[in-house]
């Protein structure tokens, strides 16, 4: 479903994508990472919510009568001791996201089998609730951000984040560490790295005289960093990481989401444009 959100957009049957790109508990979502880089869609806004989960099946269904269950592995994951607990035995069964697993159940009629997702959800394919807020922490939280087809123009009246992707196949040493101090030397915070292994390229060999042929995996990296790239920090910061990396890529210059975090929450992702269809 993440990845049909993220077609949509480009055909103008949508507006806005919002992806998941990680959990508090769960770490980063790794096939939405590489969703970032092959579709060409700008990231225009994040928001932080807090995880709310519920067991869902067909109105009339009890519990004991459920042998399977079915949701998100990152939503199975964040539910795992609470069904432990329930003492269901039930097969975990692993879906595209929370909210495609409830139509799922509803659209084939499956009385056998419960999903996990918001109670949104359950409104929305005629679910009932079994059990509200089955998340093992109460303090879990997933990041989310929103995808255009053109990006916002940066300002620095606001908070603001820019995300990146880079490669580097380029022969010395430290190169990691050169691109990431052109950040450290401008005093831009990094809130996040993360590497990917590089599909089309995933095996970089070394020759050395001394001990023969290395093979290393090549990565794409991942960097979140606090700068609008309206700032000259930024730009300068930007130019110097492409005098080190093969590929650099702008994945979108956003606000931040700076929304008080409250049980209750019901932020919205932030951008210049909120327009959606």
């Amino acid at each position: 479903m993440a990845a049909a959100s993220l077609i949509k957009a480009p055909l103008w049957i949508a507006d806005r994508a919002v992806l998941p790109v990680e959990n508090s508990l769960g770490g980063s979502i790794h096939r939405n990472y590489d969703l970032l880089l092959r579709h060409r869609l700008h990231i225009v806004g994040e928001v932080q919510l807090p995880v709310h989960h519920c067991l869902m099946a067909l109105p009339g269904v009890r519990k004991e009568c459920l042998t399977r269950v079915m949701s998100h592995p990152q939503a199975l994951a964040q539910c795992e001791h609470t069904l432990t607990a329930m003492g269901l035995n039930v097969v975990r069964e692993a879906f595209d996201d929370t909210a495609g697993a409830a139509e799922y159940v509803a659209a084939n009629g499956l009385r056998d089998t419960a999903a996990i997702a918001s109670s949104r959800a359950a409104e929305l394919y005629g679910m009932e609730v079994l059990a509200d807020g089955i998340q093992d922490d109460c303090g879990n939280v997933t990041r989310f951000v929103m995808l255009a087809r053109e990006p916002i123009v940066p300002r620095t009246d606001r908070p603001f984040k820019t995300s990146i992707v880079f490669a580097h196949d380029k022969e010395g040493t430290s190169v990691l560490f050169k691109v990431l101090s052109a950040f450290a030397f401008r005093d831009i915070t990094l809130t996040k790295i993360e590497s990917r292994p590089h599909r089309h390229r995933p095996i970089r060999l070394v020759d050395d005289a001394n001990v023969g042929t290395a093979k290393h995996f090549e990565y794409m990296f991942y960097v979140d960093f606090q700068a609008s790239l309206a700032e000259p920090r930024a730009q300068n910061a930007l130019a110097e990481v492409q005098e080190y990396t093969s590929f650099l890529r702008v994945l979108g210059s956003y606000p931040m989401d700076m929304t008080p975090m409250t049980a209750g929450s019901s932020s919205t992702v932030t951008s210049d444009d909120s327009s959606s269809t």
